[in-house]
């Protein structure tokens, strides 16, 4: 997940090339180590937060989960592991997505789903694959290389769809922000890029193995840019979800996308919890721009607009500036009504996504001027939680856990 990713991916690669110091601060809750994400101290340390309110939140409850499974199953607020635990491993591999678990994350989200030339889904950021594997050091694939116009923006690489299957698995993963993550970068080349099919099977192995059921959040990418291509997601998901038996209500797997449309597309193939991604206010999701649906994001998010959007889905991921939005110089503003509008309308929301660095974090929670140091993330959180979020992407699942159990123990203390 992530912001329609096009315009931010050009700032990703500006950041990537800046040098930055090694000056990581350790916040963590588990001191992370090893290329299997081993876990000093005692194994689920991370996780022993307290589970939360008894009571599931009222918008899960209202959108019809019950008490047997489903949303409401989730403790709130509820820490998603962002694309595993990629504060600390290379994004969307299992080295990842095992870490996010190890470090107690209630979620995790495996997969930002992209297809390949030949029908298979697999897990990357986006399907520009450049920045995320070291496909620039196979001169096999130096002819790959080209540009593609992707949701209306200019972009040049390596792109899955070039790609079959089996070519994919030759590739490795590395860190996509290594001037913000120097550490990851001693995990480049470890893991190969996992298939969605392949996650589906990994969650059932891990279910069994930590003897709790592990939860997973894809996303589709893009989908209307790949249903023009004939690589339609939305159905290859629901065939897969399907096939293992996941495509029910309280199945534990919940699909997002920032297009409403591939949201009601799913709607009508599967079961699942669903949820709608949402970026910048100004923003248009690229589906409405396609359509000429000249709605924004702003329009989504008033009280008609999260009716309509509750019709079909039972969350949002709003970004968290839509819950916070910020002044002029970075910093907090004033909460938004989106919170409570939301709820009213019998929505979750799980917003993304919180980042322990200091470039990701408004200008008074940061420390020092180093772009890998950690700055003050756990007052940032307490910020979010206090809205009455009902969960929140993060790439530190353990700061986050830390975070949200100093939150509840406030709380429970002012009553």
């Amino acid at each position: 997940m992530g912001t329609q990713e096009p315009q931010r991916q050009g700032q990703a690669r500006e950041s990537e090339g800046r040098t930055g110091r090694t000056a990581r601060r350790t916040l963590l809750g588990a001191a992370v180590l090893g290329a299997g994400g081993a876990v000093l101290g005692a194994p689920g340390t991370a996780g022993a937060a307290p589970a939360g309110p008894a009571q599931a939140p009222a918008a899960a409850t209202a959108a019809g989960h019950g008490r047997g499974g489903g949303l409401a199953s989730l403790p709130v607020p509820t820490v998603i592991g962002h694309r595993g635990a990629s504060g600390y491993r290379p994004e969307h591999t299992f080295g990842s997505y095992e870490l996010a678990l190890d470090l107690g994350a209630h979620v995790v989200e495996a997969g930002d789903l992209v297809p390949t030339r030949d029908g298979h889904l697999v897990c990357r950021h986006e399907p520009e694959i450049g920045g995320t594997t070291d496909v620039a050091d196979h001169p096999e694939f130096a002819g790959r290389r080209t540009t593609k116009v992707l949701d209306g923006v200019p972009t040049t690489g390596w792109f899955t769809e070039d790609f079959t299957l089996a070519e994919l698995k030759t590739l490795r993963a590395v860190e996509r922000i290594p001037a913000n993550r120097p550490h990851n970068t001693l995990y480049n080349g470890r893991w190969e890029i996992p298939t969605f099919e392949e996650v589906l099977k990994w969650q059932d192995e891990q279910t069994r193995r930590r003897g709790r059921q592990v939860w997973i959040y894809p996303e589709t990418k893009h989908p209307t840019y790949f249903r023009k291509l004939g690589l339609g997601l939305e159905e290859r998901v629901a065939k897969l979800l399907r096939r293992h038996g996941k495509d029910r209500r309280n199945s534990p797997v919940i699909l997002q996308s920032f297009e409403p449309t591939s949201i009601q597309r799913l709607r009508r193939l599967v079961d699942n919890p669903l949820a709608v991604l949402l970026s910048g206010a100004d923003s248009r999701p690229y589906d409405f721009v396609e359509a000429g649906d000249p709605r924004t994001v702003a329009d989504l998010i008033t009280p008609e607009g999260l009716k309509q959007i509750a019709s079909y889905a039972q969350g949002i991921g709003p970004t968290v500036d839509l819950v916070i939005p910020k002044e002029a110089d970075g910093n907090l503003g004033r909460p938004s009504t989106l919170v409570r509008d939301a709820h009213a309308a019998g929505l979750v929301l799980h917003p993304y996504t919180m980042r322990n660095e200091n470039p990701f974090l408004p200008p008074k929670f940061r420390k020092g001027t180093a772009k890998d140091a950690y700055g003050d993330v756990f007052g940032l959180f307490q910020a979010y939680f206090a809205t009455g979020i009902d969960g929140i992407f993060t790439d530190n699942a353990d700061t986050g856990l830390l975070a949200r159990e100093d939150f509840l123990s406030r709380r429970s203390v002012n009553r």
